[in-house]
C-alpha cells in the first residue's frame, strides 16, 4: 500500500459532508476550501500539489504537480491534516453545494479513477491528483468541461463530491450509454468517452437539451450526477431578480409595480 489507510463517515442528505478519522501520524489532504472543522492534535499544513511525490521529489517535482491543477482550473496549494497525538482523531469536509459525496477505493478501480474538474473534495495521502487530456478533439471542444478532467490515481480512498443525486452504471464491454455532458462525474479508466451530435434540426434547436451528448462505452463503471452545478447555477441566475426593491419580494407585488411602471 502505497496511501495511508483512512477510516470514514459521511453525515448528512443534501448538504453532506465527510468525517475522516486518522490513526497517529496518518493523513488526509483535502482540496482548498473544503475544511469543516478537526479534534484537537492534528496539525494542518498548506503544500504544493497533492503531496504524493508523483511528480518527482524536490522543487521541480512540486511545481510540476502544482502546475498539473492549475490546468484544470483548481488552486495551486492543498492542505494536509495529519494526527501528530495519541489515539484517533477527525477532520471533517464539507461538499461546496447541494448533492452527494462519493468515496472511491482506488485500489478496486485498477487503481485510477477519471473525474470531471471540481469534483474532488479530499484523499488519503499518496492518492496523485492530476490531468486527463481527451484525444479527440471532438471531445474536448463540446464536451462541456473540455478536454481537460482530473484523474486520481493510486490505491487509497478519495472523496468526490457531485450534485443532486448520484447513480453508479457498471457498463458490460461494448454497451453505450448517452448521458448529458454535464452529468458525468466520474469513470474509470477502460471507458471510452466520446461526444455525439443530437441528429434533427428541431431537435437540436428547440429540445433544450444542448447539440451534443456524452457516449459512454465499457466495460467499466460510471457514476452520474442528476443536477450540475452549472445547471443549478443557471437556473438561480435566472431567477434572481433584475432590480432590487420591496416590489421583487413576491410575484404579487412584482406585477403591480410592473403595470404601473413604478420603480
Amino acid at each position: 500500500m502505497m496511501n495511508h489507510e483512512i477510516d470514514y463517515r459521511i453525515y448528512g442528505d443534501d448538504m453532506q459532508f465527510v468525517e475522516v478519522e486518522l490513526d497517529p501520524n496518518e493523513t488526509v489532504v483535502g482540496e482548498a476550501g473544503s475544511f469543516m472543522m478537526m479534534e484537537d492534535d492534528i496539525h494542518l499544513e498548506t503544500i504544493f500539489g497533492d503531496g504524493s511525490g508523483a511528480g518527482g521529489s524536490g522543487l521541480m517535482g512540486k511545481l510540476f504537480s502544482a502546475g498539473r491543477r492549475v490546468l484544470t482550473g483548481e488552486s495551486l496549494f492543498m492542505t494536509t491534516f495529519t494526527n501528530t497525538g495519541i489515539g484517533k482523531k477527525r477532520v471533517s469536509f464539507a461538499a461546496p453545494y447541494p448533492g452527494k459525496i462519493i468515496p472511491i477505493n482506488l485500489s478496486e478501480y485498477n487503481g485510477k479513477v477519471i473525474c470531471q474538474k471540481d469534483s474532488f473534495l479530499a484523499a488519503a495521502k499518496g492518492v496523485s491528483i492530476g490531468i486527463e487530456f481527451q484525444r479527440k478533439i471532438g471531445v474536448g471542444f463540446f464536451g462541456g468541461d473540455g478536454f481537460i478532467m482530473q484523474k486520481l490515481e493510486g490505491d487509497g480512498l478519495c472523496f468526490v463530491h457531485a450534485g443532486g443525486t448520484i447513480i453508479k452504471k457498471e457498463l458490460l464491454p461494448g454497451q453505450k450509454l448517452r448521458v448529458d455532458t454535464g452529468c458525468l462525474v466520474a469513470m474509470t479508466r477502460d471507458v471510452q468517452y466520446d461526444i455525439e451530435y443530437v441528429k434533427g434540426v428541431k431537435t437540436a434547436l428547440f429540445g433544450g437539451e444542448g447539440l451534443f451528448f456524452a457516449t459512454l462505452s465499457g466495460p467499466g463503471s460510471v457514476w452520474i450526477q442528476s443536477l450540475p452545478f452549472s445547471r443549478l447555477a443557471s437556473r438561480v441566475f435566472a431567477a434572481a431578480p433584475s432590480r432590487g426593491g420591496a416590489k421583487d419580494e413576491g410575484s404579487i407585488a412584482k406585477g403591480i409595480f410592473d403595470v404601473f411602471g413604478g420603480d
